[in-house]
């Protein structure tokens, strides 16, 4: 017992120098790994955060190339002068509404498919996933697309927007993955309690999936509130433009016989027309930037939960 004892003790330093040795390892690989995350997330605010100053700044310092992280001759002539333009707000209206509705029946669509997709007995359900993945790597191109959505009666109006979208393959598919991870046990126990599948989809799936859900809408919002090329495809009424095809018309210097968000620069004097890009910009961005923090919990959860069946 003695001789055990002794070389238990022996043997501990030894223990505590590798111990400490990897306690010394990961410290320096966390240190790392945050300098690392501190430096990424630095350069990609770095934009952001120069749009946000050239908002605030004088014209004159952001032609001459002043302004980084501080306004410069601190003005908010552009911010009163884009807020007071009709056809700016007109066109936000647009896009909540483009956003709103388009999220709303991509949800409705996204939920549905998927969980019709993720039972395995379905007959058929190997060819409406085919169908599905088909679509992630052909489509019939810009100009069919253009001739079936007028043939449809569908362009200059809300639809031709929302639907053309309604689906996203890839959140499908992690969706799909998330309905398979359930137990099953839950169903055959609704079942039992006389549940159909209405009633189990309704009342039992989405329930336990608000993660996902919330990561889902998360996704689709922000693509229809960024979305401008179906706009400018579809849309010739400037009434009907969604805020980012006004920005883009802006930056792009279109002409004023087909964009009102031209009109809108040239209204304004030209001592503004310098930042009234980056204004535009900072107050088309804010309302995603008030939404995540929200989402954003359920964010990491809803993707890992999705993607950990194939």
């Amino acid at each position: 017992m003695v001789t055990e004892v002794i070389a238990k003790n022996q043997a501990s330093p030894t223990r505590t120098r590798r111990v400490t040795q990897d306690s010394r390892g990961t410290r320096v690989f966390g240190a790392f790994n945050t300098v690392f995350l501190l430096l990424l997330c630095a350069g990609m605010l770095y934009p952001f955060i120069t749009v946000l100053a050239q908002s605030f700044s004088s014209p004159g310092a952001i032609k001459a190339g002043q302004v980084s992280f501080w306004p410069v001759g601190f003005n908010l002539d552009t911010y009163g002068a884009v807020m007071q333009n009709e056809t700016f707000w007109r066109n936000y209206g647009n896009t909540v509404l483009y956003t709103v509705v388009g999220t709303a029946i991509a949800m409705t669509l996204t939920t549905t498919y998927a969980f019709v997709l993720s039972k395995k007995h379905l007959k058929g359900r190997k060819v409406l996933i085919g169908i599905a993945v088909f679509t992630m790597f052909f489509n019939g191109g810009l100009v069919p697309n253009y001739v079936l959505i007028s043939s449809l009666g569908m362009k200059n109006t809300l639809w031709a927007i929302v639907l053309p979208g309604a689906i996203s393959v890839f959140n499908l598919l992690v969706m799909k993955s998330f309905f398979e991870s359930l137990p099953r046990d839950i169903e055959e126990a609704a079942q039992i309690d006389g549940l159909g599948w209405y009633g189990i989809f309704g009342r039992i799936v989405l329930p336990l999936s608000k993660a996902v859900i919330a990561t889902m809408v998360l996704f689709y919002s922000v693509a229809f509130w960024n979305d401008w090329f179906a706009a400018f495809l579809y849309l010739d009424k400037s009434e009907l433009f969604p805020v980012t095809l006004f920005l883009r018309n802006l930056i792009a210097g279109a002409s004023t016989s087909t964009s009102e968000g031209a009109a809108a620069a040239g209204t304004t004097t030209e001592l503004l027309s310098a930042n009234i890009e980056s204004v535009t910009m900072i107050l088309t961005v804010i309302p995603i930037l008030c939404v995540y923090p929200f989402v954003q919990r359920y964010f990491v959860s809803g993707v890992m939960l999705g993607s950990v069946k194939g």
